[in-house]
């Protein structure tokens, strides 16, 4: 059973910065594309950053310039790095992967709270 474990969540105040984790299985994300999604009270899960297998990210406008999303070498873990957050960013953050030979089986995380204060 592949499992997503998040960390890096917490308390930051406005302008500062997180790097939260996605530990997923050995090699898991050199074969299955990923990324990173947020929810905050009351709204839908968006979009954060995403990453393919091949290691092309792509991002949400709010995050360009700000936020920057990789891997590591032996792409057991990965990253979302988030540079001068804003109250607005504040949300459960949750990474997801999905197979690159089929779509329909895919993973998320349980979530990390971010918590921006002004």
């Amino acid at each position: 059973q592949v499992q997503l474990v998040e960390s890096g969540g917490g308390l930051v105040q406005s302008g500062g910065s997180l790097r939260l984790s996605c530990s997923g299985s050995q090699h898991m994300f050199g074969i299955y594309h990923a990324g990173w999604y947020r929810q905050a009270p009351g709204k839908q899960r968006e979009m954060v950053a995403t990453i393919t297998s091949g290691d092309m990210a792509d991002y949400a406008d709010f995050a360009k310039g700000r936020f920057a999303i990789s891997k590591t070498d032996d792409k057991n873990i990965m990253y979302l790095q988030m540079n001068s957050l804003k109250p607005d960013d504040t949300a459960v953050y949750f990474c997801n992967a999905y197979a690159i030979w089929d779509s329909s089986i895919g993973y998320w995380g349980q979530g990390t709270q971010v918590t921006v204060s002004s």
